[in-house]
């Protein structure tokens, strides 16, 4: 009787309490939604970065069936709008890595002595205070970063430095590591307060300073999140455009020079697109070549921040 009772009325789950059937279809069906969206949310940046790949590969397919590969990769000269046109990749490359390059030199030595000190010695207020501080630089538009480095910065260079170029390397790479700043502190500053603290007490027991306790205790402990803090801070360097279409100049050259002007890939992707090339043209597709040399790279970045962050993970 209790059985025809509960196949009638509805189960009873462990403490005797009727479950009406109708909840557990409708708890089921928002279970499925549920899963059904993430999935459909997973799969849209999937589908996005497979569909920009994909246009990548094609678009440049068709710029190497005219241009060899080894002349793109060892020609020193990049002048595909010319009569005489060189697709040499080596101008833009130089500049692109030497301004990134730049930025990280200030960018990594600010950025984790900036993360030591609020992590290990700033007071809680402070610290409250001064993140979200730095972390308004990253919001601040990259074309004013840009007009900063040329109007203000190369100005101020050149009172050092007087055969410095207007449009040069040297200030759109000190600009960047500001502007990068905030990623690096604020991701190797997470790291650092992950780590236990029982690691700091033990450290402290030992008779470490708080010096000797964030250099030989923490920074290892947080190598990992600190070298993923160093690949997005040049992952972001690497893809920046305005600041260094504005303050380095648009001239490709294959220079080592950082007192020179010249043209990064991300500049001269802005600056072709600009102009009124014909689809499907020779010089329209040095873009999508460009545009897969410059993913390759930021995919070699991420791939060694990878294997850096498995390696220290495995040994600390």
């Amino acid at each position: 009787m209790a059985d025809q009772t509960v196949a009638t009325n509805g189960a009873l789950d462990a403490g005797g309490v009727r479950i009406d059937p109708g909840f557990l279809m409708r708890r089921r069906v928002k279970d499925l939604l549920a899963r059904f969206i993430l999935f459909l949310s997973a799969s849209v940046s999937v589908f996005v970065s497979a569909a920009i790949v994909y246009i990548l590969i094609s678009e440049s397919l068709s710029f190497f069936e005219v241009v060899s590969i080894w002349d793109f990769l060892t020609d020193t000269q990049w002048t595909p709008l010319f009569t005489d046109a060189h697709y040499g990749i080596l101008p833009l490359l130089s500049a692109t890595l030497i301004v990134s390059g730049i930025a990280l030199l200030v960018a990594v030595p600010a950025g984790t002595v900036l993360a030591v000190y609020l992590s290990e010695y700033a007071p809680p207020k402070l610290r409250e205070g001064l993140k979200p501080v730095l972390e308004l630089l990253g919001g601040v538009p990259t074309v004013i970063y840009g007009y900063f480095a040329l109007l203000f910065v190369t100005p101020m260079l050149q009172t050092f430095m007087p055969g410095l170029n207007g449009f040069n390397m040297l200030a759109p790479g000190l600009v960047m590591g500001v502007m990068i700043l905030p990623y690096v502190v604020s991701v190797s500053e997470d790291a650092m307060r992950a780590v236990p603290d029982t690691l700091r007490e033990g450290a402290y027991a030992l008779g470490f300073s708080r010096f000797h306790t964030a250099v030989r205790v923490v920074i290892p402990g947080a190598l990992s999140g600190i070298t993923a803090a160093y690949i997005l801070g040049m992952s972001r360097a690497v893809g920046e455009t305005m600041v260094v279409a504005i303050a380095a100049g648009q001239n490709p050259n294959f220079t080592l020079d950082p007192t020179e002007g010249a043209a990064t890939m991300t500049a001269y992707i802005v600056q072709v697109s600009l102009g009124d090339l014909p689809h499907g043209s020779i010089g329209y597709q040095t873009i999508f070549a460009v545009g897969l040399t410059l993913f390759l790279i930021t995919l070699l970045f991420n791939i060694a921040g990878f294997w850096l962050r498995r390696r220290f993970r495995e040994v600390y």
